[in-house]
Order: structure tokens, then sequence, then C-alpha cells
């Protein structure tokens, strides 16, 4: 059990856990030192020897019982009464993922909306990852605190990936947007803008509680745009805070398989979002996938491998996976 591994259990405790509001502190203690993990990649079988468990970030003695356990059984009997309660079980259909196959991310963020660190910060992280391409996904101009960007922002974006591009050997920058799904399922830029962009990820961020009919449609609107890549943490949900949104799902989630629309899976352990479950349901409909940190710094991609169970549980094939392609088999474009 390496400390990925490891993580991965953590991060699953810390998801069923958020579904029950009163235990979000415990949840977030959890995701915060699955993260921990992810980030340090410590050797934890020569903690565990050394009781020395608790001088990983975010560990306390609960956490480094739980831990031990992992470590000498390869299982958390804490994790499996937690699928027993929430009658989630594991299941043996899932897929075989591995980490080391992973490309890179095509959501994340920068200063230039609501991220917090430069592109050439995020830039650097992905590549001291090995990661061969990251798509540089800011917000669109609909919610104002995001500072989200308009098309003559997002050509003086442009000049500045151009910068940090010849800064950055190995990794290829693309550039693209997240744009909201407004009410009526138009999005929030003009077509003009969003086809010269490499990647348009459409994601639903406000009016997450219109009555279901109507949800559908915009949903089904916005998977139709024949610019949109990829629909972004598709039901907008905050496990224990926000139930997100209410939509006939597989409907939307045909659609978008038959128009090649990529559904995420955001690896944010505030999101979630595919949910395994709902993820399982879309990669029955046919549908591809993208896993991403949604990350807005550089340690934040530490969220794909603590999260890489969900796409694992769902069944998700490698294949059906946008970011275990190479760039020139990455085709972003329909």
């Amino acid at each position: 059990m390496d400390a990925i591994e490891a993580a991965q259990v953590l991060s699953e405790i810390g998801y069923l856990l958020r579904q029950d509001p009163k235990e979000r502190f415990r949840a977030k203690a959890f995701s915060a030192a699955a993260w921990s993990l992810a980030l340090q990649r410590p050797n934890l079988v020569d903690l565990q020897r050394a009781e020395n468990l608790t001088s990983i970030e975010g560990v306390g003695e609960g956490i480094a019982r739980v831990l031990t356990d992992v470590i000498q059984t390869g299982q958390s009997r804490y994790l499996n009464r937690l699928r027993e309660q929430s009658k989630q079980p594991a299941r043996d259909d899932e897929s075989d993922l591995d980490l080391g196959d992973y490309q890179g991310d095509v959501h994340s963020h920068t200063d230039w909306s609501d991220g917090r660190a430069t592109m050439l910060e995020m830039a650097r992280g992905a590549q001291a990852l090995g990661y061969r391409y990251l798509g540089i996904t800011d917000h669109s101009p609909r919610i104002t605190v995001v500072h989200g960007l308009n098309a003559e922002r997002l050509v003086a974006q442009s000049r500045e990936m151009a910068e940090v591009q010849s800064q950055v050997d190995g990794l290829t920058l693309l550039q693209g947007i997240e744009v909201d799904i407004l009410e009526d399922g138009s999005l929030d830029l003009p077509d003009a803008v969003l086809e010269i962009l490499d990647i348009v990820i459409a994601s639903p961020h406000v009016k997450l509680r219109q009555e279901p009919a109507a949800m559908t449609e915009r949903m089904m609107r916005a998977v139709s745009h024949p610019h949109v890549d990829v629909i972004g943490h598709p039901t907008g949900r905050r496990p224990g805070s926000r139930e997100g949104a209410s939509y006939d799902f597989e409907l939307v989630f045909q659609e978008a398989a038959k128009r090649g629309v990529a559904l995420e899976i955001d690896c944010d352990p505030a999101r979630m979002d595919l949910s395994p479950e709902m993820a399982r349901l879309a990669y029955e409909s046919g549908c591809s996938f993208a896993i991403d940190a949604d990350a807005h710094a550089p340690a934040e991609f530490a969220y794909v491998p603590m999260a890489l169970w969900m796409a694992r549980r769902a069944g998700i094939p490698r294949d059906r996976i946008l970011n275990f392609r190479p760039l020139d088999e990455l085709t972003m474009t329909r």
C-alpha cells in the first residue's frame, strides 16, 4: 500500500462522510490528510514502523489508526463500514487505472480569473509532474466575482501564454475557457470566440435549482453546442452543502455520447462531480470523460491522484478517458 493508494482510501472516506452534513468537519480532515499524502508521497511503511504517521501534515491520532489498518491489512475496516452504512459497497467490476498513464489536465485556473497562481507557476507545477499538456481554462465573464475573461482579455492571455510556453519544455499549454451555461442553455461567450480556443468546458454554476424539465432542456442545449468539448462538474453539487442540479441525466448523457462531448469527473474534494454512481450511468450511456483537478493552485493538481478511485469505482476504462491520451490523440474539437 503506497501513499497514493492510501490517499485514495482517505479520499473515499472523506467523500462518504461529506454526505452527512453533521460529519463535514471530519470529512474535511480526511480529505486534507489524503491531499497531504498525494502531495508528499511519504514512505508510509517506514513511518508506521517508527510510530510516526502523525508527522504527516493533517494526520492526527484517529487518521493514523486508519492508516495503520490500511498499511497492515491492505484495506480499511472503517471505509468498509462506511460503505455498508451508505449502501455504496465496492463492486467487482471496477476498472484498473494506472496514474503513470495520465498525460495531462485539461481544466485549470490562473490569476487571470479566480486562480491563486500565475500561468507560469501553474505550468511549472504541471511540468514537475511530468504532464505533457495543461489546459488553461479560466472563467467566462458571467460570474463577476471570479474576474472572468471576455474576448479582449482572452487575446491578452494568449500573448502571455506564448511567453510562458517558451519557458516550459516538454509541456504544451492549451488555451481554453470554462464558460458558463446560462439559464436558457446558451453559453456566456459568442461562437466566434469559442471556435478559436483549444478547449471549451461548459459548466453549470448558477440557478442549479431550476425545475428539472427546464434544467434538462438547458443541459441538452449545452451538450449540443458545436464548440463544447467537455461538460464541467455536470451537476454543480457540493456534497454535504449543495445538492446540485436535477435533470434527466440519462437523456443528457446519451446526447453527450452522441455528440462526442466528454463529461468531467471533477476531483476537487468539495465537488467530486460526477460522483462514481453518476459516472457509471454516464459510462453505460456511452460517454467519454475528462478527469481533472479543477486546480486553482499547483498543489491542487494532487486532487487527481487522491480521487482517481472515483473513475475506477465507476468502471471507466482507460480508453474512455481523455487525459490518458497523448497530445496528438487528444482531439478536443468535433
